[in-house]
């Protein structure tokens, strides 16, 4: 079951990638729903970034969203 707070939290960092990155389609930030370490590649796919430039960028905006992989994998953990 899906918590409605994480959600939540999903639409308001796929948003603000939005905001950010325009090119970035809607079945872009689909694919990027749990996988935060795949956003430098799809930054480097829509706009020709450097590897290093991509991933700096992803690596601030996921600082700045709290949006982690840790965070990701509690999503994944079924409450007991």
């Amino acid at each position: 079951m899906t918590d409605p707070r994480m959600t939540g939290a999903w639409l308001q960092i796929k948003g603000k990638a939005k905001q950010q990155w325009g090119k970035l389609t809607e079945d872009d930030l689909m694919q990027l729903e749990g996988h935060a370490e795949q956003l430098a590649g799809k930054l480097q796919e829509r706009y020709g970034l450097a590897r290093a430039e991509a991933e700096r960028q992803a690596r601030e905006f996921r600082a700045r969203m709290n949006w982690d992989q840790e965070q990701e994998q509690e999503q994944d953990t079924p409450d007991t």
